[in-house]
């Protein structure tokens, strides 16, 4: 172990992440932090929806049971454990790990991060009456608690990187205004948040690498902010420059990615290769992060239900007339969304009868359970022995199902509080930041020259580029890259807005903003509106727009023979 350097590992990307992760963490090499991220806008309505049922529950109980097998191991390897397993109840997470403890008969010093929930303010900040309401809290309450012995940290809603900050802060004595080696925190923080999709998980060039269990990453943090991307040797998946790059590029926005401890410039990040799954991580600059703190805010939208009717053979698309036709004269009252998607995945002559299948999904959402509950089901069952030759379906409609409806929320960094709670009872506010940056829009830089003309081929776009895309809420975002300068030189000219809204034609109605990171080599593409009101109401065939950068590239194009 580098004794110049703070080894940070990752457990958990997701809540239902792999469980043996914390075990395979603590035992595949040294670590001085492990930490884990649980929560997403979809995991706090989960939760939310926990505590209307149990007031004393809200947070991740995985979180607990990984614990109860691996806390001893943690004490013996001197390894200190932050998480945001605590989501809406960090202080019952806090006294119930106090209780493992005793239960186990271990002594560790257990501190909690609390005042991001606002739900009991949400009327006075004019929020309404939501489910959720979480600001997203930053690092230095975790710092306090780790400067003041804590061996384990839980927080509820802290951003995904400051799990990443608030140990560096406090191992290096940051100060509040470092901006840039707070950023580089961030961007190894952003790394690693995500688990094992920063080894080769979900990577577009998968064939390139052994994926077939990836480890999990960690961070060698260096006092300058900088950092290398590695795992435990041993373990599978990879750590490349284009895995790291993959993971950068992640349901993020602007260049000026910003959070509450600072704002990373992300057009200035460089990564190169360190050694074997070794990725050096550097070159960040940092601004002051914006007077305003981030908040989720999750709210019951009403009940969802869906159908899918598998067609068969031939008159794919008459079939499907056929059943909107009958559908829709049996659902009365008529549910307040009704969406009917056909999905032509029948091949001509198929050689089995799954490749000569089309799918007909309708999918119902209503303020009355009733409307889209068992009456629906039973409007498509009753249709069986009565519609279009072949029916049959996936499987029967069950009752109807709660979804929420996420929105974004934005209040004065000074009216949210911010508290350490410390291992033996003491509460620190934390400050909000004394030095603050309204947020304006990063110049596109000046493009390289394109490449000359030449011949091309038709190609899909994914023999050239790598891409990776998910939700921020309603909106998705698409990373796009390339691994050469000739490549980045025909990239940045032909993938504009225009040309995204023509390969992608759900998009084309909707507001596309494109930002150019040259350091990457990489284009990043933020489609509003795309997801609806979010994750848990959307009725889009991929609600999380995990796939979109895969239909992307699998889209084709005129791609230049040089670059074949």
């Amino acid at each position: 172990m580098d004794a110049r350097s703070l080894r940070i590992g990752n457990a958990s990307g997701f809540y239902g992440d792999r469980f043996s992760a914390f075990r395979e963490m603590l035992e595949g090499g040294p670590l001085d932090v492990l930490t884990g991220d649980y929560l997403a806008e979809l995991t706090l309505l989960i939760l939310g929806r926990d505590r209307l049922k149990n007031p004393a529950s809200g947070y991740a109980k995985t979180f607990l049971r990984q614990l109860e097998e691996t806390l001893g191991l943690a004490i013996e390897k001197k390894v200190r454990i932050v998480a945001n397993a605590g989501g809406l109840n960090p202080a019952g997470l806090a006294n119930d790990l106090r209780a493992l403890a005793t239960k186990l008969g271990l002594s560790v010093r257990i501190a909690h991060v609390e005042g991001d929930d606002l739900v009991g303010r949400a009327d006075e900040l004019g929020f309404g009456q939501p489910l959720t309401a979480n600001a997203y809290l930053g690092g230095w309450g975790i710092a306090a608690c780790l400067d003041a012995g804590a061996d384990i940290v839980v927080t509820g809603r802290v951003t995904d990187a400051s799990l990443v900050v608030g140990p560096a802060a406090s191992h290096f004595g940051w100060k509040r205004r470092d901006w840039d080696r707070l950023a580089g925190a961030m961007a190894a923080g952003h790394v690693l948040e995500c688990g094992a999709q920063a080894t080769g998980g979900n990577f577009a060039f998968f064939g390139e690498l052994d994926t077939r269990r990836p480890g999990f990453p960690l961070a060698e943090i260096f006092a300058d902010g900088s950092s290398i991307i590695t795992k435990h040797p041993g373990t599978g998946g990879a750590v490349t420059v284009d895995t790291v790059k993959a993971q950068l590029v992640y349901e993020i926005a602007s260049p000026r990615y910003a959070g509450p401890d600072a704002t990373a410039r992300f057009d200035t990040i460089t990564l190169e290769a360190a050694g074997t799954d070794r990725v050096r991580l550097s070159g960040v600059r940092g601004e002051p992060p914006p007077p305003d703190v981030k908040v989720c805010l999750n709210r019951l939208g009403g009940f969802r239900n869906e159908a899918n009717f598998m067609l068969v053979g031939l008159d794919i698309e008459e079939k499907a007339a056929l059943v909107r036709t009958q559908f829709d004269a049996a659902l009365e009252p008529r549910p307040a969304e009704l969406v009917y998607t056909l999905a032509r995945t029948d091949h001509t002559d198929a050689p089995s009868e799954e490749q000569a299948s089309a799918t007909l999904r309708v999918s119902a959402k209503d303020a009355d359970s009733k409307v889209v509950g068992r009456h629906f089901s039973s409007a498509a069952v009753e249709l069986a022995l009565a519609s279009y030759p072949g029916f049959f379906m996936t499987a029967i409609p069950g009752d109807a199902s709660p979804f929420g409806v996420y929105t974004p929320a934005w209040v004065d960094a000074r009216k949210v509080p911010h508290v350490a709670v410390l291992p033996d009872g003491p509460r620190i506010d934390v400050a909000p930041p004394d030095e603050t940056l309204r947020l304006e829009a990063v110049p596109e830089p000046t493009p390289p020259a394109p490449l000359p003309p030449g011949p091309t081929r038709r190609v899909p776009l994914g023999r050239v580029a790598l891409a990776r895309s998910g939700d921020k809420g309603g909106d998705a975002n698409i990373g796009v890259w390339v691994r050469t300068e000739e490549a980045w030189r025909w990239l940045v000219h032909t993938l504009t807005e225009e040309k995204l809204r023509a390969l992608l034609p759900e998009t084309r109605a909707l507001r596309i903003h494109r930002h150019v990171l040259p350091n990457l080599r990489a284009l990043n593409f933020v489609v509003e509106g795309l997801l609806g009101e979010g994750v848990s109401s959307s009725t889009r065939f991929d609600p999380q727009a995990k796939a979109l950068g895969e239909w992307l590239r699998a889209r084709h194009v005129e791609v230049p023979e040089q670059l074949l």
